[in-house]
């Protein structure tokens, strides 16, 4: 049975937070995983203290409905995100306990490796395009061939000075990495409609091969969405988005009508690991790919490369390239190293790794801190 859960966090960056769970059962077994909401901190620690209290002497085994289990709402972000952590973490402590690791406690593995794209947004302290440019150029030496940038700072519905900046620095980035590699764009729907074809055309010029999240996600805008699927498909590239939605009911409107090309659900968010390979089912069963968010922490990316494993769907794995050395510096155990941009599976029980809680802090101590 669950004896305690504990929410530690790590400071990554003056502008990231990274959130963990830390789960103890009956027999002192403990499993890791990570609810990342930045700028969220305090609702994280308010919905672990209703949560936990919850769990409290439930059976530590996973479910196949971790919001159920945990008694939270879809809508309900900040818990969704500690019942998905949650189930991470209850998932890690079953496989520990059978020695085999996660992705072999999951079932069917289809990879041996999971290929990468390397996004560079956080790394690139200097936001100028030579400073998109170097973060690329690094990236690239260690054998990243796709790369993710989000240059539209400043950018908001109704505000559409800053477009020509941001196309700026992925032109730069293009130029530096050739035409052979693959350049992404993400948007963090910062556009209004017409904004966002102007912005897509001009990159479409440029040879991108990926446009992410360019306008709300509302039932209001899939025609949109449609639209600019469309458009982006007609210049060679993929439109990809849904990072924040949780639970199959919350991608199936965007699966039903045709918004994306690509579905990006997070590990942190989805409701759990069974929710999650829902989702990549529907999504395949549609002709829809899924490319996992996860620009966050070590417990997030190692438990994403087990998930990817056995995915339905999968094209590849978002991976926060270079934003701070603290993501090794927490892991207690070896990190899969990422060579030519794919990374090997874990190989040891369970997560494969754990954290050093010593160089962790309880959640209570950074509530609020982000920015």
């Amino acid at each position: 049975m669950i004896r305690q859960i504990d929410a530690l966090a790590a400071r990554a960056s003056p502008k990231t937070v990274w959130v963990f769970l830390r789960v103890t059962d009956a027999d002192g077994m403990t499993g890791w995983g990570e609810a990342t909401l930045n700028g969220r901190e305090r609702e994280l620690h308010e919905a672990t203290v209703r949560i936990a209290a919850r769990l409290r002497g439930a059976p530590s085994a996973p479910t196949e409905d971790a919001l159920r289990a945990a008694g939270v709402a879809r809508t309900d972000a900040p818990g969704a995100a500690i019942a998905s952590a949650i189930d991470q973490a209850l998932w890690d402590i079953a496989a520990r306990r059978d020695g085999r690791p996660l992705h072999a406690a999951l079932g069917a593995k289809l990879r041996e490796e999971i290929p990468l794209y390397a996004n560079i947004n956080r790394r690139t302290v200097d936001r100028s395009p030579s400073g998109f440019a170097a973060s690329a150029r690094h990236a690239v030496a260690r054998g990243f061939d796709t790369i993710k940038i989000a240059p539209f700072d400043g950018v908001h519905p109704g505000n559409d000075d800053a477009v020509a900046e941001g196309v700026a620095r992925a032109a730069a980035v293009r130029a530096e990495i050739g035409p052979e590699r693959q350049l992404f764009v993400d948007c963090h729907w910062r556009f209004d409609a017409d904004t966002a074809y102007r912005a897509l055309d001009a990159l479409l010029q440029i040879g991108i091969a990926w446009f992410e999240c360019p306008v709300a996600e509302t039932a209001a805008n899939l025609e949109t969405l449609r639209g600019l699927r469309a458009r982006a498909n007609a210049g060679g590239a993929v439109l990809a988005g849904c990072e924040t939605e949780t639970g199959l009911v919350g991608f199936l409107p965007y699966i039903d009508a045709g918004a994306y090309d690509v579905l990006m659900p997070d590990i942190k968010y989805a409701g759990g690991l069974a929710e999650f390979g829902r989702i990549a089912e529907c999504a395949a069963s549609h002709g829809v790919a899924v490319a996992p968010h996860n620009p966050s922490g070590p417990i997030a990316h190692v438990a994403s490369l087990h998930l990817c494993a056995g995915l339905a769907g999968f094209s590849l794995l978002e991976h926060q390239y270079d934003e701070s050395p603290v993501f090794v510096e927490i892991v207690d155990g070896a990190l899969p190293e990422p060579t030519a941009g794919r990374a090997p599976l874990p190989d040891g029980p369970g997560l494969g790794i754990a954290l050093d809680a010593v160089r962790l802090v309880p959640l209570a101590r950074v509530m609020g801190e982000a920015t």
